[in-house]
């Protein structure tokens, strides 16, 4: 049954603690960290081991595997928060009736939901910076040339998987469910983003296919912004309208208990 949301809004006090709770708990889960902040680096160190993967190919205009799979690195730590830590997580507090015992203290249930949110955010942005630094220091991969339309990529490519995490929360009513739709999501979802091939090495039709799925729009747009180029708005868009829709969904369809 669904608990009616309580207007009054947690005091910043209230907020904080909640914030400091959820990072101590965060830092017991040494899994999370691994999943979120190390792995997509070390798939990348993985791939660039392999000598093929360092030099140039056709399909890729000239360009070397290695090179378009630094943003497929980065989207994958997106991936993994949406379909793997967050769901968890989130179902697990409501499922054991925290989010409900929440409305009788100053702290919001809210606040608990802003703080996954913010630890997330932060986990992808260490993780960003942890795959683009060993692409470049590692593989001699180039900075994105383009920092503006690489940000603004990252960050609607960043809603999606946040809003992915919290749709897959607001419709799974146990901690198991979530579990098990998580996992459904996440192959196709990483499939979409590049990780099995690159995107841009993909035949034209299932090209065209993939670029309206939140994660394929989003890596041809962070891939254009690498290459210095400014994202089409057709890729932007798609990214933004699957990330509305999914939060919008979440919205309307989360349950206190």
């Amino acid at each position: 049954m669904a608990v009616p949301v309580d207007t009054t809004v947690s005091t910043p006090g209230a907020s904080v603690a909640v914030l400091r709770t959820e990072l101590k708990l965060f830092g017991r889960e040494p899994f999370a960290y691994f999943w979120l902040i190390a792995f997509p680096s070390l798939l990348l160190a993985i791939l660039g081991s392999i000598p093929s993967f360092r030099e140039a190919q056709d399909a890729l205009d000239g360009r070397r595997v290695i090179d378009v799979y630094v943003p497929v690195a980065v989207m994958l730590s997106v991936i993994v928060a949406g379909t793997q830590t967050m769901p968890g997580v989130l179902t697990g507090y409501r499922e054991r009736g925290i989010l409900r015992r929440l409305f009788t203290t100053p702290a919001h249930p809210g606040s608990l939901l802003g703080a996954q949110i913010v630890l997330h955010g932060a986990a992808i942005l260490v993780s960003v910076i942890l795959a683009i630094t060993v692409g470049a220091v590692a593989f001699d991969v180039n900075l994105p040339k383009q920092p503006a339309g690489y940000a603004l990529a990252l960050l609607l490519t960043t809603l999606v998987g946040l809003g992915l995490g919290a749709a897959i929360s607001a419709l799974s009513r146990t901690v198991k469910i979530a579990q098990t739709v998580g996992t459904i999501t996440f192959f196709p979802m990483m499939f979409t983003a590049g990780v099995y091939a690159p995107v841009q090495g993909m035949s034209e039709p299932l090209r065209n296919i993939v670029e309206w799925t939140p994660f394929g729009a989003a890596s041809q747009a962070l891939d254009r912004t690498a290459g210095g180029d400014w994202p089409n708005w057709s890729h932007l868009g798609v990214t933004g309208l699957w990330a509305a829709v999914l939060i919008g969904v979440a919205i309307r369809r989360f349950r206190w208990e």
